[in-house]
């Protein structure tokens, strides 16, 4: 079994994939196979390994979202990438479908409090503090007017539940295909038009900066790299 096309870099210490809209990270109640355990097969296949191989779930991305997600080949990277997510030391940017600009505005930073509901597996953005409410910020700038939508780069300043849904919703900016914030139509693979195109942090092993960069799914109306 041969590299998978999605593979963005591999090393002894990282894997680095580009994941698709509708794909699990991690598994669920739904039972459907995530991407965690399809790439553990790789490596066994791949490397020939006796037994199962280890592959450490850094951080998530939601489901119908595509683009940049990291997985740690050895319990020490795991650990190292844990503590890099957790202390805020990575960069994360986004590309987002929009039906309209945020507050009419090409660039800005947007600031609320979110609520997470979690029987509804649903965030709510709100303009001022309230009780069991966290900060989330963004920054966002516009990359490109297309016929019906406008694509933005979003630069997350924090990382909640549905931060950038919930936010660019609570702008009334719905994502392309958001049915659950929003949006009036669905998109034909069920994901939405939010791409995770960068990640920029630090090797666990050989402490380079590092920047992975994902192209966006194919048969949307995606700017062209």
């Amino acid at each position: 079994m041969g590299p998978l096309e999605e593979i963005l870099f591999e090393d002894n210490h990282l894997l680095v994939v580009n994941k698709k809209c509708g794909e699990l990270v991690q598994g669920d109640q739904t039972g459907d196979q995530p991407l965690v355990e399809r790439l553990k097969a790789y490596l066994v296949k791949r490397y020939n390994k006796p037994g199962a191989a280890f592959l450490g779930v850094v951080h998530r991305l939601d489901r119908p979202t595509s683009g940049v997600v990291v997985f740690a080949k050895t319990s020490k990277a795991l650990s190292r990438l844990n503590a890099q997510f957790a202390q805020g030391q990575t960069q994360k940017t986004y590309w987002a479908l929009v039906n309209q600009l945020p507050d009419k505005k090409e660039t800005g930073e947007l600031h609320h409090w979110l609520i997470r509901n979690p029987k509804q597996n649903k965030s709510y953005a709100h303009p001022d503090k309230k009780s069991n409410s966290k900060e989330a910020r963004l920054r966002y700038r516009t990359l490109k007017k297309l016929d019906r939508y406008f694509c933005l780069e979003i630069d997350l300043l924090t990382g909640r539940h549905h931060q950038i849904r919930a936010q660019l919703a609570a702008c009334r900016s719905w994502i392309k295909g958001d049915l659950k914030y929003g949006a009036k139509r669905s998109n034909p693979d069920a994901g939405i038009s939010l791409h995770a195109r960068k990640l920029q942090l630090e090797h666990p092993v050989k402490k380079e900066q590092m920047t992975f960069v994902a192209p966006p799914p194919r048969g949307d109306v995606w700017p062209l790299d």
